[in-house]
């Protein structure tokens, strides 16, 4: 068996060993296992519910008695699952492939709710949007669109994510909050929620420090234990074993009224979905790009020239999962931020990746279980990641004013719009425009100047 996984990842070659994937495929699962909970819950806000609630109304059915939602959770569970597969077997890296939340509550929110599309017709949106992503990738005009960054922007993308990453840990422990004054600030520091994130943010940190193997996996496991007799690690009504409940989401996509649903017309119609087809795919573009980019340069899984190891074979990956996923009755399937988590704690092949996909298709039958795992338990090794991957903020060359500008605005957007494509983007625009103004246009790539053209027409057409 050691042979054949040899074979297969080597495993060698990258400087790894099976326990260690091991252990990095089970860190990534508990990280990001929260979502499999909130995206279903997103969905339903977006009509993805028997009943057609929305809101409030939506929010207060639960999994059990809703089939809809029940097969939108095997559905995400299902389609990660296969794109995780693909990307372990085709690209050999750690990355884990699921449904973006940035992506997930677009879909709801603007193409269903806004836009006034059916869930169905949503999901031929990303169907078309996924098929695209296959030919740009064949083409390799997305490898491109890689190479085509500036190494600075590619350190602040790095930093940016950490950034982002860490708001998500801050604001999901309760360490920040929303506040109508100051837009954030401190939470409740007597709230018990809050107490546990820093009784797990102070262990994982000192297993970190000591350099302990697997830390973020121990420090989630030890603070989940710690949450049962404080009462928010709650394990009542948890159920052991529950039979999967597939079938109202798969192979549900509405093409035909995807085109002709909107009642402006045959042309109103295209332009529509030319639009959301184009936002789906850009951000989907940028947020996978700025993922796989980011996470390769902090961890070290770059090639020769500086860039992300098989970029190609993973953008591929994420193209095929995506169109897959839109057939099994899921959003776009995007690289998700908390791989980073599996790799920090020493994932480095698709190894990982294997065990991430059979704990998700284990977690079908044990849907009680997964959430279990209390946001308090999960947010400490978030924030770490996060801190972890702000190291590449010193590799940039804020003395170049050109450089820096653009660099520091891909950084902080990230967190302050909750968005990675948009730190992307704003930074994209703002790079060829320092160029110009300062006589250095021969410092940016002619592809620069398409998506910075692009991202701006998307600003104002499309600003939601």
């Amino acid at each position: 068996m050691k042979d054949l996984l040899e074979k297969q990842f080597k495993l060698k070659e990258n400087n790894t060993n099976v326990k260690t994937e091991i252990i990095g495929g089970f860190t990534t699962f508990i990280t990001f296992a929260y979502a499999l909970l909130v995206i279903p819950n997103i969905l339903k806000i977006g009509g993805m519910n028997a009943q057609n609630l929305t809101g409030d109304a939506a929010a207060a059915l639960s999994m059990a008695n809703d089939p809809v939602i029940a097969s939108a959770f095997a559905s995400v569970c299902i389609s990660s699952a296969l794109g995780t597969l693909i990307m372990a077997f085709h690209a050999n890296l750690p990355f884990v492939l699921a449904p973006g939340l940035g992506l997930v509550a677009f879909f709801s929110y603007n193409i269903c709710l806004n836009l006034g599309f059916t869930w169905q017709q949503g999901l031929g949106a990303v169907f078309i949007s996924g098929l695209l992503f296959i030919i740009i990738t064949l083409t390799s005009i997305r490898e491109k669109i890689v190479q085509a960054i500036p190494q600075n922007l590619k350190f602040a993308i790095t930093a940016g994510i950490g950034l982002f990453v860490s708001l998500i840990g801050l604001k999901s422990g309760g360490l920040v909050i929303a506040n109508p004054s100051t837009l954030v600030s401190f939470g409740d520091f007597t709230d018990k929620t809050v107490i546990l994130t820093i009784i797990g943010l102070i262990i994982t940190a000192i297993l970190v420090a000591r350099n302990t193997k697997g830390a973020m996996l121990i420090g989630i496991i030890i603070t989940t234990i710690i949450g049962i007799p404080m009462g928010i690690t709650s394990l009542q009504g948890a159920k052991i074993f529950s039979m999967p409940n597939v079938g109202s989401t798969f192979f549900a996509i509405d093409l035909k009224g995807l085109l002709f649903s909107n009642g402006n017309g045959i042309l109103g119609a295209i332009l529509t979905v030319f639009m959301v087809v184009i936002t789906l795919s850009l951000v989907d573009l940028f947020d996978g790009i700025g993922t796989l980019v980011g996470t390769a340069q902090s961890s070290g899984m770059v090639d020769e020239n500086g860039e992300a190891k098989n970029l190609r074979k993973a953008l591929t990956s994420d193209a095929i999962a995506t169109t897959c996923g839109a057939l099994l009755g899921t959003t776009t399937l995007a690289t998700v931020v908390e791989s980073a988590a599996g790799i920090a704690a020493g994932a480095r092949t698709g190894l990982c990746n294997v065990v991430v996909s059979g704990l998700l298709l284990i977690s079908l039958f044990f849907s009680g279980l997964i959430g279990i795992v209390p946001q308090s338990a999960t947010a400490p090794a978030l924030i770490i990641v996060g801190i972890l991957m702000m190291r590449a903020v010193t590799e940039i060359n804020f003395s170049d004013f050109t450089e820096g500008l653009p660099a520091f605005f891909t950084i902080a957007m990230m967190p302050f719009t909750y968005s990675i494509a948009n730190g992307i983007a704003v930074g994209i625009i703002f790079y060829p425009i320092m160029k110009i103004v300062t006589g250095r246009k021969k410092e940016i790539h002619n592809m620069l100047y398409i998506f910075a053209i692009l991202f701006i027409l998307r600003f104002v057409l499309m600003p939601d």
